[in-house]
């Protein structure tokens, strides 16, 4: 038998392993993440879409490895920051914080977007949500939503209610108890919740959708009168406080929620690596008394139930702008 040097046996046998499954010998892919990644989030520092990204970015940090480190790029109702997360590399080191203004309300108020939610992003899954409350000003001398319909069905257009501007969340689900009671309230915009929620706690407006993230402190300081709640049931921080539906509004039901994306072209791998380390970290003891203590409401999914949401959203919340006539333009 003839000598083989050490080098040759060895890609010997390497051929005879690959000709034994079938195909040449692949490397194994280096795991996900290899370096810090990158979370863009539509909105200014220390506001309440900002907190949710950062408890929920350094749990993940923690588990992964490497840093999720977040990059705030606000204006224009997030539209600056979703469109820089559409330019992104398909990489799965830049994650977007999308919630139902950029993926759902956008897209009908504007006639052009520099994104398209469907085309350019893959949903990685739902974060988590603020229920909605309607409250009144500690000068309107309204303290619950029976003597809030009676003033307001006995002086139709004679009260306004401020929002943090058209096309919020805030703004459209004020808009759908307009539509559901057959009220007339006249719509006053801010440009954002902070200036909206000054004027209202000093009574120059009367009445606001708040959500809770942003409120619950205005509230429990006695700033802000709570009248109702607009999500599917009563929350524990306002126990005594009845949901609208409860008051016979059964198809008023609202909230702010936000969810994880990523460019579209990212593979499917790391899309749902990225998943299960989001819902992880939310499901953690850690990030949820965090998320808690802020008054969010943790709702961790995977990416296919988020698109299914994001399904049955579009679909109920176009339908009011369309009917209402609502534009930002």
């Amino acid at each position: 038998m003839p000598h083989i040097p050490s080098n040759n046996r060895r890609a010997l046998l390497l051929a005879g392993l690959a000709s034994a499954v079938g195909g040449p010998v692949m490397a194994q892919a280096p795991a996900f993440p290899r370096k810090p990644v990158k979370w863009i989030v539509g909105y200014p520092a220390g506001g309440g879409s900002d907190y949710l990204a950062r408890a929920i970015a350094a749990q993940m940090s923690e588990q992964m490895g490497q840093q999720v480190f977040i990059e705030n790029r606000a204006g224009a109702g997030a539209i600056i920051g979703a469109e820089a997360a559409a330019n992104s590399p398909g990489d799965g080191y830049t994650v977007f914080t999308a919630d139902n203004g950029v993926l759902i309300y956008n897209p009908a108020l504007y006639k052009k977007l520099p994104y398209d939610p469907t085309r350019d992003f893959a949903a990685i899954g739902l974060m988590a949500r603020a229920p909605l409350l309607l409250v009144a000003a500690p000068g309107a001398q309204i303290r619950n939503a029976t003597e809030l319909m009676d003033t307001l069905k006995k002086n139709p257009g004679q009260l306004s209610y401020a929002s943090p501007g058209n096309g919020s969340p805030h703004h459209l689900a004020m808009e759908l108890f307009k539509s559901q009671a057959g009220l007339f309230v006249v719509h006053v915009a801010y440009r954002g919740a902070a200036p909206a929620l000054q004027d209202v706690m000093g009574s120059q407006v009367p009445l606001m959708v708040v959500d809770t993230s942003s409120g619950m402190s205005a509230i429990k300081a006695g700033k802000l009168v709570p009248l109702a709640v607009l999500s599917g049931k009563r929350i524990t921080q306002l126990p005594e406080v009845p949901t609208l539906i409860e008051l016979g509004y059964k198809d008023v039901e609202a909230y702010a929620w936000q969810g994880m994306v990523v460019p579209s072209s990212t593979p499917k791998e790391i899309q749902e690596k990225l998943s299960q380390e989001m819902q992880a970290a939310l499901n953690s003891p850690t990030v949820r008394k965090k998320l808690n203590d802020a008054a969010w409401e943790p709702v961790p999914s995977d990416g296919r139930l988020m698109s299914a949401y994001t399904v049955a959203e579009t679909r109920k919340w176009h339908k009011l702008i369309r009917d209402r006539g609502i534009t930002v333009e």
